[in-house]
């Protein structure tokens, strides 16, 4: 286990994950035969392959893919290519993709996948060659009806379509189902690009409403500026919120009387960084988090808000667009705070269910107009955020162990109903 002095700043992702399910469990009364099969992956694959490089080198890379649990359904989750990338962390990812998907209630089970790389330092062509051999390891396990990838951090449309490509190469014919998330030219979906950021701007209108709080002069801060974070910039911007920091990578801007998205959205586009925008103050990327504001919308990585510096998180409602932002203990304090936090299972998951959409639509080869998108996504967002609100105030709980304790109740019910085999 870690728990040396180094590995202390960064919570081991996969405890976090099993330790909020196991606080759920317990207030669900979940025999001990459940937590046993639900505390485990299902599968998990481990691929070391060879990549050849432009100058004719050959690297050898090392890249996973997890299922969860599918008991509700095919595997789904993003596949991410990040330097940081770890089993237990992509185990955790993958946890937190079953009950995303139970959460809001569509027909799929979780998964993750990671490759351990630096997509920065690859040309495009590596990226390619990379892409396509990681999707050929995997393809032991991926499929339209067993488990379908999507993009995830430093992952696109682009990187999808060569693995659907990849995967219809092998199969001698094309499988625009195998992901979601590809370009609208090779069976992408409509709104699906925005989806994870108009999901986050729905449950915080909602959160606001329950709060009798108006959205449209609304002070927010949000950490990461990537397809979450900076599209959530600009719909928050077109209510009328003052959006009065955001950060990237490299660090963070403020200005109290509200940024100017479009312009900042140009800006990060020449310069590839926020920092530095004209007419706003400097700020790191921890300080993001603790600006006066009203919503706090952390869109970047896992473990950022921490007992460390929850004391001076200023915000009224936490909307958590990224996965796994807050941990056990910055959670607690701020409960006991009295800040609304809306969990990443519920908060981001209109990103996994227009994934279900275009997934639909492949299979149909029966594709939806944006308005019958928008109104579907509406429609699930809005009966899995009321869910979870009515049952933790009658729980009396928080709103992250009411949302694990509606997708795990739905998850247990499956594997109880499909019951062990043999």
């Amino acid at each position: 286990m870690h728990d040396d002095v180094h590995t202390a700043q960064r919570t081991n992702p996969y405890q976090m994950a099993v330790a909020q399910f196991q606080a759920a469990a317990d207030r669900l009364d979940l025999s001990e035969d459940l937590r046993a099969i639900l505390s485990v992956p299902k599968r998990e694959l481990t691929v070391n392959f060879p990549v050849r490089m432009d100058d004719g080198s050959v690297r050898m890379y090392t890249g996973y893919r997890v299922q969860h649990n599918i008991n509700r359904g095919p595997a789904k989750g993003g596949i991410r290519y990040d330097a940081e990338v770890s089993l237990d962390e992509v185990r955790a990812l993958a946890m937190w993709m079953t009950w995303k998907c139970a959460v809001v209630d569509i027909p799929f089970g979780g998964a993750k996948g990671g490759v351990i790389v630096d997509p920065k330092q690859l040309s495009m062509s590596e990226l390619e060659r990379l892409t396509r051999r990681y999707a050929t390891e995997i393809s032991l396990l991926i499929g339209p009806t067993s488990d379908i990838p999507a993009p995830d951090v430093n992952t696109n449309a682009q990187v999808m379509a060569w693995i659907m490509d990849t995967y219809s190469m092998h199969r001698g014919y094309s499988v625009p189902a195998v992901v979601t998330g590809k370009p609208l030219a090779v069976g992408g979906s409509e709104g699906r690009n925005e989806a994870t950021a108009t999901g986050v701007v729905a449950v915080v209108r909602m959160a606001m409403e329950d709060m009798k709080m108006p959205l449209s002069d609304a002070r927010i801060a949000i950490q990461g500026f990537g397809n979450a974070g900076g599209i959530a910039a600009e719909l928050f911007h077109d209510t009328g919120a003052r959006v009065v920091a955001v950060s990237d990578r490299k660090g963070g801007v403020f200005d109290e009387r509200g940024l100017d998205i479009m312009a900042l959205v140009d800006y990060k586009k020449k310069t590839g960084s926020v920092v530095g925008f004209p007419g706003s103050q400097r700020l790191s990327v921890q300080d993001v988090l603790e600006v006066p504001c009203d919503v706090l919308v952390p869109a970047a990585t896992e473990g950022v808000i921490t007992e460390a510096n929850v004391g001076r998180v200023q915000a009224r409602v936490v909307a958590e667009a990224a996965n796994g932002p807050t941990t056990l203990e910055a959670d607690r304090v701020l409960f006991e705070r009295g800040i609304h936090v809306i969990p990443d299972i519920l908060a981001n998951a209109a990103g996994v269910t227009v994934s279900y959409f275009e997934w639909v639509q492949d299979l149909q080869s029966f594709f939806w107009t944006p308005e019958e998108i928008s109104a579907k996504l509406q429609h699930i967002m809005e009966k899995a955020y009321y869910s979870v609100a009515k049952l933790a105030h009658d729980q009396n709980c928080d709103m992250r162990t009411a949302a694990n304790m509606v997708a795990i109740k739905r998850v247990a019910e499956a594997t109880q109903l499909r019951g062990v085999y043999p």
